[in-house]
């Protein structure tokens, strides 16, 4: 059964101390053999005195499900033909009887996302039928609905369903944003989490406990970075602005008062950079109409700004700033706006990331954001080639930054650290320029200064 995706382990003898409800001497002692075996993994051993308890006492404990997943997945990869199907087929109902005999203790949404994995993974059904699982999960527990490899799962079969013809597009651009939103709060709660740890890690503070749950929070958060990559993938091409514009000019007289279908509307022609089609004013204008929020207001001042009313723009960047009281949305809207000064003023762009993280710390994409315009300054900073080049060891230090508050960025965040430290001065110029271990300041915009590294 499914934990919780950020729980780093599961105290092994706790399954023990559930209130025996049925008094049964041969299943207690049955459950004590079997759960032995369990905890060194001798699975073999476990299955038969496993199998006695659950036919006979299965509301006993819940171990009899937790274990008893682990012992019927050991014995589905050991076996072939009909001993496979069989150990599938018991598989599958104990998920089902997870639920009936234990209801508060495996949520909805985690018993259908394993039947969902299993019917996939052993080709129990078509993709329709696996996507129905998921879809029952995703709609009627949503709260529950955290596995990562399910939640890409449940769109790139969504996806495929279109393909073949027998979804709309309009369902796949819902369901992305269902998604994607969901994986936001997801690692929201583990950012949250890793921003606690990390001062107690910078000053040498942390228990070895906390390093584990540390550890364990950054791997999960990168893998949900992973997932919305591979989402982002898989939904190719079917978001470019040829496909967008076509579809909201066909739906927008239905739609247009219908606020999260334009609010939607709105972020993906914004995020598809499709803003120069008269179209992204038309739904600016519907929104602002019925529901003139905070980001807005930033999507004004980005036309605006293309106008080249500075005025008008910094007016609807402050509004937009002004009317946000959540710290994390602020940060978002902040970002937003340095993303659309770092066009035409690197140093405006860099004051609003820098907002951004003050706001919330986390928000990693505005550490990317400060290195890619430091590295983007590299011929502004410096007389010598040494000079220019040694930005990038700034940049590098900056990008860094962001896959540690929010490791779902990982992976551009170490993608950008390689590209900048390949282009800082080598081993060979460091030498030659006798600068090891000394300081490179820097007198263009950027300030500050970074430490050359000692050979």
């Amino acid at each position: 059964m499914k934990r919780k995706f950020y729980i780093v382990a599961i105290a092994t003898l706790g399954f023990l101390g559930f209130t025996n409800a049925q008094n049964n001497p041969e299943c207690n002692t049955n459950l004590s053999v079997y759960a032995e075996h369990v905890k060194v993994k001798n699975y073999e051993a476990a299955y038969t005195p496993w199998k006695m308890v659950y036919d006979n006492c299965p509301t006993l404990n819940k171990a009899n499900f937790v274990y008893g997943e682990k012992i019927l997945k050991y014995k589905i990869e050991k076996a072939t033909g009909a001993d496979k199907t069989a150990f599938v087929n018991d598989l599958m109902a104990l998920y089902d009887a997870s639920r009936v005999h234990f209801p508060t203790k495996f949520d909805e949404a985690d018993v259908l996302i394993d039947k969902a994995l299993l019917m996939h993974n052993e080709k129990l059904g078509s993709d329709q039928e696996v996507y129905d699982v998921l879809h029952k999960a995703f709609t009627e527990d949503k709260e529950n609905f955290s596995n990562a490899q399910a939640l890409y799962l449940y769109f790139s079969l969504l996806v495929d369903l279109h393909n073949e013809g027998s979804k709309e597009l309009q369902e796949v651009f819902d369901t992305y944003d269902d998604v994607i939103e969901k994986i936001g709060i997801e690692n929201k709660i583990l950012t949250d989490k890793i921003t606690q740890l990390i001062p107690k890690e910078d000053d040498g503070t942390i228990t070895s406990k906390e390093k584990r749950i540390l550890k364990a929070y950054s791997q999960n958060s990168e893998n949900y970075g992973k997932i919305e990559g591979s989402i982002d993938s898989k939904l190719g091409a079917l978001a470019e602005c040829s496909n967008l514009i076509p579809l909201y000019e066909k739906s927008f007289e239905a739609k247009k008062s219908d606020i999260t279908w334009v609010k939607r509307a709105v972020n993906r022609m914004y995020n598809k950079e499709c803003t120069d089609d008269p179209m992204f004013k038309k739904l600016l204008d519907a929104q602002l109409a019925i529901e003139p929020t905070a980001d807005l207001y930033v999507y004004l001042g980005l036309l605006e700004n293309k106008a080249g009313n500075k005025s008008g723009a910094l007016s609807n960047f402050n509004k937009a700033i002004d009317l946000e009281s959540d710290s994390s949305k602020k940060s978002d809207l902040l970002y937003k706006v340095a993303a659309i000064y770092s066009r035409s003023s690197r140093s405006s762009a860099r004051s609003y990331a820098q907002k951004a993280i003050d706001a919330n710390s986390s928000n990693g994409k505005a550490y990317l954001l400060i290195a890619s315009l430091y590295a983007r300054s590299a011929n502004d900073c410096g007389t010598s080639a040494f000079e220019k080049r040694a930005i990038y060891w700034k940049a590098a230090e900056v990008a860094r930054q962001a896959g540690r508050v929010d490791p779902s960025l990982s992976g551009k965040s170490s993608a950008a650290v390689n590209s900048y430290m390949a282009k800082a001065p080598s081993k060979e110029m460091i030498f030659s320029s006798g600068m090891a271990g000394k300081t490179v300041s820097f007198s263009c915009w950027v300030g500050g200064s970074v430490k050359v590294p000692n050979l």
